[in-house]
């Protein structure tokens, strides 16, 4: 729904379409944001987003051909320069429209690894 005399610049809400592919699963892993409700993944890119932006991710697993649609909205951002040289991106929460599909796949691939204390790209 277009909001009138609104610009498709940067408008904090606006929903925004993510393409992202993961092919391993250290990548996997690394990505994953268990803590968040409904499940989420950090997505390494350089665009601007804003707390609270709406996305919807298009989202490749593995060697799977299809991609998972995926609504949900930025809850996390690490900006350029940040401490530990930590990758730039954002994490996105997934919202509960898919009933916890997208999370439950990625659990799946990621059978054993959870309770490891590697570092991810949040924690």
């Amino acid at each position: 729904m277009a909001i009138p005399g609104a610009s498709t610049g940067s408008l904090a809400g606006q929903q925004r379409i993510l393409s992202f592919a993961i092919k391993d699963k250290a990548a996997l892993y690394a990505a994953f944001m268990p803590f968040v409700k409904n499940g989420g993944l950090f997505i390494p890119t350089t665009k601007r987003y804003q707390l609270g932006d709406e996305i919807f991710l298009l989202l490749q697993l593995m060697e799977e051909t299809d991609r998972i649609p995926v609504a949900g909205k930025v809850v996390w951002v690490t900006p350029p320069g940040a401490e530990g040289s930590r990758a730039i991106g954002v994490g996105v929460q997934f919202s509960e429209q898919d009933k916890g599909m997208a999370r439950r796949k990625i659990e799946d691939y990621l059978v054993g690894a959870l309770n490891s204390d590697r570092p991810t790209h949040t924690m």
